[in-house]
């Protein structure tokens, strides 16, 4: 369980350093990975804007450097998920809703031994690649990641 009395001072310096990141090349991607206010927000709220718990904030705040540097290195990524979602837009100064593809790619990886996956999103043809969310995973450990049941037909020694 995370210490949540310094929230406050976590918050503020992972906001800063958040801001501080500029775009970032991906190599999975072959594109710039923009770090907006948008994904700093999803950090701290969930879709429907009610506040992440505290001490989940922490856990990601704590993560972001971990996530520029999987974005930086990773040449693969292993999600990949496309659906259509609706926007509220201006038009003629009117909101509409409209509804626009979203493209999801997550690139997971162990980093600095910590295993994490780094959701990066894009809206319509035309938008920008940009973060999205770190989702925490778990600490590796040799032992539980080991496979334990064979799929294998024969002997892989032998065979």
């Amino acid at each position: 369980m995370e210490d949540v009395s310094n929230y406050e001072k976590l918050r503020a310096d992972a906001q800063k350093f958040y801001h501080s990141i500029g775009p970032v090349f991906s190599p999975a991607l072959n594109d710039y990975v923009h770090f907006t206010a948008e994904g700093f927000n999803h950090i701290v709220f969930k879709g429907s804007r009610s506040e992440r718990e505290r001490p989940s904030q922490i856990l990601r705040f704590k993560l972001l450097s971990r996530a520029v540097k999987l974005v930086e290195r990773s040449t693969t990524y292993q999600e990949y998920e496309e659906t259509l979602k609706e926007f509220e837009m201006k038009s003629h100064k009117k909101p509409v809703r409209k509804s626009k593809p979203v493209k999801y790619w997550g690139i997971i990886a162990i980093i600095d031994g910590r295993k994490i996956k780094v959701i990066v999103r894009k809206i319509g043809d035309n938008g920008q690649l940009h973060f999205w969310s770190i989702v925490p995973a778990w600490i590796t450990n040799k032992y539980r990641d080991m496979k334990l049941i064979s799929t294998m037909k024969g002997n892989p020694d032998e065979d």
